[in-house]
């Protein structure tokens, strides 16, 4: 129910109108014409006063108070309806008076007058019919439909409020920044003048307001352009605690509110024994709301100019991403070599319809000394790509694609190197069950090429179906079965990178896997401390055997890993060029004790077991190579929330001293400060050149110092080579309004051609910034 509304009580005054008490809407209709829209002044966003509550445009009563229901002449305010924009000026006050011969309209009292969507308040609020001048004196509030709010002691507003006088200006700009000024004037409705500037991002502080802020900019004159969303300083002078560092006849920068804005950044510089002492000068291009372009010219002593490129477009249906660069090596550290070098990485993501989505990814570079000596994002090997893909739900999927690589290392022959096409694959798996078991079906055709060396075509399909079951007695049971049917075309496999002579030709193959997975897990109370577990988990696998596997094409199942991830599989290799064959048991024993608070110790050791002499095995020492594989094992202890370990293992299941693997990790938080240990051990794999063992440990730490401090470090040590593989460190503070950032990172990996260490080995990293208003970097190499 709507409030009973307070009649005021009128008099009269002689020529004068005087209200009292209540509230009262008038409408300002100036010499005999109604108020016209007011232009959007370009004020910044500012807080309102607590005490008070905002109030709603054309409402006529402060959010959540029990005011009077009232109506300026001619129209009804509040309500759902659209907001007239040509409406007349509304507003409420304590006091109203009215000097008729004058022709003045003075109110007094927590004044609020709005027009359409836009709000003034003040202490006192003085409108002149005869001159269209309207004077606000006393906590003078203006508010704007986006939420900017300037504030001031005293303002004379004319032509529809889109010219005026400000006395005292105040404001609170979007991202914390703050200005305040003598004085502003207001131009056309879209730029602010201001004098005797003084901005800044930073709180004061509490202790004592009165101290200057970390930062500041002070400047003469000011403009802020509504339009260019842009706010302009002369004669301007940065203070660092009160302290001027630096002055500049001319700053200017995006005004806070501005989600993009063009211009130049701030610059880069450094050294490096490669680049000498360069400079980096990015300019930022906001092309359109939905496109931009950072230009960023590279300048060094020893190498020739270099220009780099980042791009971004956005669409209704999809995106464009990506960088480019083009630039020189002068033969400085290339072998005495100058050419002319660049890169491009381009991304696209395009949405088709409801189901389907096209894409491509384009990644080329000269060389790997290029993306290093100028530090853009290095990559092993770049891919290429242009595919589509579609979804149907949660059941179907579709995608076919076509892939080039580029291997960027010397050493790499990029004749060799597959070109991929087709690559296509369709799967589903329905949600309703066959046979009480869940079914899920696929199939993919696969190409791929060389320059020199082999070529294959593969035609492939898997079938897999799973029932699980629970006894009576708790035990979980889970059928499996799944079948695959692959068919080859190759030639040149007797070429280098394959070497299988045998595996040309045509042929078609098929595999059938079925397995009994069994699992009991014993579950007692621990009390206040939890429960405890102890869990066997056995399962029998069977199938055909499938024959000497050099006789088939292998492009997708050289990579492989025996885990404790992969015991289970039914098919342990990574792809399908590759397949398991025979009869095998897997067993394993897993134990777990959870805590009341969420923690946990939990372990879990197995073996697999096979029941004939055929070996199937990817290569010598994978585990897999006898007919009683390796151990794998696993522990993990999280007693509590600050404490986390996770170790993997694989060893021997003859000497287990020998062919052993281990992968552990280990994190430590001590409230402000974690701490990071791991360990790492390797084995030679044979399709990684070069072929040796592996073993590293890594310590690292970070910590928080304070509210506004932090700082880490991490190291990597190969026990193996006798030297460091990785120092990095870093220490920072940030604040509302001020970033300073140290980094340094230090690798020691070495080019395998040359025995020497990569190009831009060394990172020191400088970052200083002023939120809102820039950020200077300095970094060498």
């Amino acid at each position: 129910m709507s409030p009973r509304p307070v009649r005021p009580w009128l008099r009269p005054a002689g020529n004068r109108l005087l209200v009292l008490g209540g509230t009262l809407a008038l409408a300002l209709m100036p010499a005999g014409q109604a108020l016209a829209q007011l232009e959007q002044p370009s004020l910044t966003p500012m807080e309102v006063n607590p005490s008070r509550p905002p109030t709603m445009p054309g409402a006529g009563r402060p959010i959540g108070a029990a005011s009077p229901s009232v109506q300026p002449f001619g129209g009804i305010a509040g309500g759902s309806a659209p907001v007239d924009r040509n409406a007349p000026v509304t507003f409420t006050a304590e006091e109203v008076e009215y000097d008729r011969g004058r022709g003045l309209v003075i109110a007094r009292g927590r004044v609020e007058a709005w027009q359409g969507e836009r709000l003034l308040r003040a202490d006192e609020f003085t409108y002149d019919r005869n001159t269209g001048v309207a004077t606000a004196r006393g906590n003078v509030q203006l508010l704007e439909p986006d939420g900017q709010v300037l504030f001031a002691d005293e303002a004379e507003l004319k032509d529809r409020f889109r010219d005026g006088v400000l006395e005292g200006v105040r404001a609170l700009l979007a991202a914390n920044g703050r200005m305040a000024a003598n004085g502003a004037r207001r131009t056309g409705g879209t730029i602010n003048e201001l004098a005797r500037v003084v901005y800044s991002s930073c709180d004061l502080c509490a202790d004592d307001p009165t101290a200057p802020p970390l930062w500041q900019v002070e400047a003469r004159r000011a403009t802020q352009d509504k339009n260019e969303q842009r706010i302009t300083y002369r004669d301007a002078t940065v203070r660092l605690g009160g302290w001027p560092v630096l002055y500049t006849p001319y700053l200017s920068h995006p005004d806070p509110s501005a989600p993009r804005a063009s211009g130049f950044l701030f610059p880069t510089l450094g050294y490096t024994r490669f680049l000498g002492a360069f400079a980096e000068t990015p300019y930022f291009w906001a092309i359109d709301d939905t496109s931009d372009l950072t230009v960023i010219p590279i300048l060094s002593t020893r190498q020739y100019p270099n220009l780099g490129l980042e791009y971004r477009k956005l669409f209704n249906f999809g995106e464009i991403t990506g960088s480019a660069s083009i630039g020189g090596l002068n033969g400085t550290d290339t072998g005495g070599k100058e050419e002319l070098a660049g890169h491009i990485f381009l991304k696209g993501r395009f949405t088709i319809d409801e189901n389907w989505r096209a894409g491509f990814d384009l990644n080329r570079a000269s060389s790997e000394q290029y993306l290093r000596t100028f530090r853009y994002e290095y990559r092993r090997v770049l891919t290429s790509q242009a595919f589509v893909e579609g979804l149907w739900g949660t059941e179907t999927y579709a995608r076919i694609d076509g892939r080039a690589y580029q291997g960027l290392r010397s050493i790499d022959d990029t004749r060799q190197i597959p070109y991929v096409l087709p690559n296509a694959v369709v799967e589903h798996a329905p949600r309703g069950k066959y046979l009480g078991g869940f079914l899920t079906m696929d199939a993919g055709l696969l190409g791929i090429s060389r320059d020199i060396g082999s070529s294959t075509q593969r035609l492939s399909s898997r079938v897999s179906w799973q029932r699980p079951e629970t006894d009576r007695f708790g035990g979980l049971w889970t059928f499996k079965v799944q079948g695959d049917a692959l068919a080859y075309r190759a030639q040149g496999l007797q070429e280098p990178p394959t070497f299988l002579p045998a595996a040309n030709g045509s042929q078609a193959l098929g595999n059938i896997r079925a397995a009994i997975d069994w699992r009991m897990p014993f579950v007692r109370s621990a009390g206040r401390y939890g429960s405890q577990t102890i869990e066997p988990h056995v399962q029998f696998v069977t199938g055909p055997r499938v024959g000497p596997q050099y006789k088939v094409p292998n492009e997708d199942s050289i990579d492989f890993e025996f885990t404790d991830a992969n015991l289970f599989s039914l098919n342990r290799y990574t792809g399908r060029d590759r397949q398991e064959g025979g009869t095998r048991v897997d067993a394993a024993l897993r134990a777990a004790w959870d805590f009341p608070n969420g923690g946990q110790v939990e372990g879990l050791i197995g073996r697999s077991f096979r029941l004939d002499d055929q070996i199937s095995s990817p290569y010598a020492g994978s585990g897999l190579d006898r007919r009683a594989s390796d151990y794998v094992a696993r522990l993990r202890v999280a007693p509590t929330t600050w404490f986390d370990t996770v170790g993997r293992i694989r060893l021997d299941g003859e000497n287990i001293t020998d062919r052993r693997m281990i992968d552990t990790i280990a994190n430590l938080g001590l409230g402000r400060v974690t701490l990071s240990a791991g360990y790492l051990y390797s084995p030679p794999l044979p399709y990684l050149l070069p072929s040796r063992s592996r073993e590293e440990v890594g310590l690292g730490f970070s910590a928080r110092i304070g509210q506004y401090w932090r700082v880490s470090a991490v190291g990597k040590y190969d026990l193996g080579l006798g030297r460091a593989v990785l120092v990095q460190g870093s220490a920072g503070y940030e604040d509302e309004c001020f970033i300073i950032e140290g980094r340094f990172i230090k690798r020691f990996a070495e080019d395998p051609t040359t025995q020497s260490l990569y190009a831009a080995n060394t990172v020191v990293l400088f970052r200083l910034g002023f939120k809102t208003l820039g950020e200077y970097f300095f970094r060498a190499i």
